[in-house]
């Protein structure tokens, strides 16, 4: 089965009336077989190892994430190396020469943690409903917390809370309310309690700390990232433009320009200032976690909508992140809700869903992704491409340039036929990125000689990297026949089917500038 879209929901993406294309919906039409939406697994304990990894490849995984709060450099370097060889044995087995993969780097970012407790690190004690506690930052409790005084490592924690904020310890699992604000301590109610055991995170919600937005930590981590030619960084915490700024500039100093930041948005500084954060980034994170402690967990969903909105006006990719199919964690089937809210974070606009937990430790990682895949399957199909273009063209700036008018014309020109695949020659990539802004129904094959382009064109919606090493030395002609080729390979195309073709006069960046239809 290829991916012309017949019978694919096929009656809704013509109609351009919202809530007619609702009622036309068909809980018995087939998805395409070409997932659009990339998937982005955690790696951990129970998929680090290389032939878990291959499982993962096969089914569906397309971004390795690397969770930089846990592990040191020797375990990351080992994953690292593990998910490359993987690769290799996936494009064997395959008989897909070059098979890409990323791997994306995700820092600790600036945190707020309680101390040691006074009877060990694996100790635990219980904070009771009621009772009342002493927050310090003297570094004489740094080792000695207690039920009665807890520290933290935050100093200026007195001049950024008052009395009535909110202290959430332990990703929200107990919550304190300031009563009285010293020099270097609060005296708060344990409103609710818990066990509570060493070294856990602390969230403000409200509060605009000063933290630096990248610890010495993460300098380290960057730098390490820069040496192993990581395809993405995932920055934690982001609450300004300056601080993707400042992780620029470090990949600038190691010669790294080109690794993407992605800032993940996860606290009310940074929802709030989102605009300046998306024009400094290549891209956003929707990371849900720590968003849902940080501001009231009912208005995460209107951050997601709002976020994901901005950034596919932008044409910047954005994932969505946190609890996506936390169930799968320990059970083999999702529940109800979770399916939903994949669907809907496709719907809402996310360029790639990710998994965390599920992966890292689940009992069924592999199982979680290919749920995951039929999920967004499912809901790539049943999306309004006429109406969502439409939208997306009438909010563009005109005047436009030809590389833009192309990209449209191309997208355009998919909607009203039955096409089964773009297929863009790119150098840069910026022409592939500028048809998935656009959201075609169909795949987006992207031919590149750059083997770095092709790893990092799995953010954007829609894009199939091809990697033609040899790509500078051959003629147009081959350059096209060879992505048809893979197409047909990867079983996007078969014969028969008519496909888009963009290319360019000249091989160098900036110089796409026309499309023709081609049958396979």
């Amino acid at each position: 089965m290829a991916c012309v879209m017949e019978n694919f929901q096929e009656k809704v993406s013509h109609i351009e009336n919202r809530l007619e294309s609702l009622c036309a919906l068909d809980i018995d039409s087939k998805p395409s077989n070409v997932r659009l939406s990339s998937i982005i697994c955690t790696i951990g304990p129970a998929t680090r190892d290389v032939p878990k990894l291959v499982e993962l490849m096969k089914s569906g995984m397309n971004v390795a994430r690397m969770n930089f709060s846990h592990g040191t450099h020797e375990y990351h370097q080992g994953t690292i190396d593990n998910v490359r060889e993987a690769a290799k044995i996936v494009g064997q087995e395959l008989n897909i020469p070059n098979y890409l993969v990323a791997i994306a780097l995700d820092t600790k970012g600036p945190e707020i943690r309680t101390g040691l407790l006074e009877n060990g690190a694996t100790a635990e004690v219980e904070l009771v409903k009621g009772k009342s506690i002493k927050i310090t930052t003297d570094d004489a409790f740094k080792e000695k917390c207690s039920n009665e005084i807890l520290y933290l490592d935050y100093k200026n924690i007195t001049k950024v809370v008052s009395k009535g904020s909110n202290v959430f310890v332990d990703d929200g699992l107990i919550s304190l309310r300031v009563q009285e604000v010293g020099g270097d301590y609060l005296i708060c109610d344990i409103e609710n309690g818990g066990m509570l055991g060493s070294k856990k995170g602390v969230n403000l919600p409200g509060a605009i700390v000063d933290l630096p937005a990248v610890s010495e930590k993460d300098k380290q981590d960057l730098v390490f990232g820069c040496k192993n030619k990581v395809d993405m960084i995932f920055a934690s915490f982001i609450r300004n433009g300056q601080g993707v700024r400042e992780i620029r500039e470090i990949l600038k100093e190691n010669n790294s320009e080109y690794i993407k930041i992605i800032s993940k948005v996860e606290n009310h500084e940074g929802v709030k200032k989102i605009d300046e954060i998306i024009r400094e980034s290549d891209g956003i994170m929707v990371a849900r976690g720590d968003m849902g402690i940080e501001i009231p967990p009912q208005k995460v969903f209107l951050a997601q909508k709002m976020i994901i909105t901005k950034c596919n006006l932008a044409g910047k990719p954005v994932i969505c992140a946190t609890q996506m199919l936390e169930s799968m964690t320990k059970k083999p089937r999702p529940t109800r809700a979770e399916v939903s809210d994949v669907a809907n974070a496709v719907w809402d606009g996310a360029d790639c869903v990710m998994l965390s937990g599920e992966t890292a430790k689940g009992d069924y990682p592999m199982e979680t992704v290919k749920v995951m895949s039929a999920i967004t399957l499912e809901a790539e199909t049943s999306i309004n491409s006429r109406s969502l273009f439409n939208e997306l063209c009438s909010k563009t700036a005109h005047p436009i340039d030809s590389t833009t008018a192309i990209a449209m014309a191309a997208v355009n020109t998919s909607l009203n036929s039955k096409i089964a695949a773009i297929i863009v020659l790119t150098t840069s990539g910026r022409s592939a990125q500028l048809l998935s802004k656009y959201r075609p129904r169909c795949p987006i094959i992207a031919v590149t000689g750059d083997e770095r382009i092709g790893r990092q064109a799995y953010l954007y919606r829609g894009i199939v990297p091809c990697l033609l090493p040899e790509i500078e030395n051959q003629d147009v002609e081959k350059n096209i026949q060879t992505g048809i080729e893979f197409g047909c390979l990867r079983k996007i195309l078969i014969p028969g089917n008519s496909v888009i073709v963009v290319t360019g006069e000249k091989s160098e960046v900036g110089f796409t500038n026309s499309i023709r239809l081609v049958q396979v």
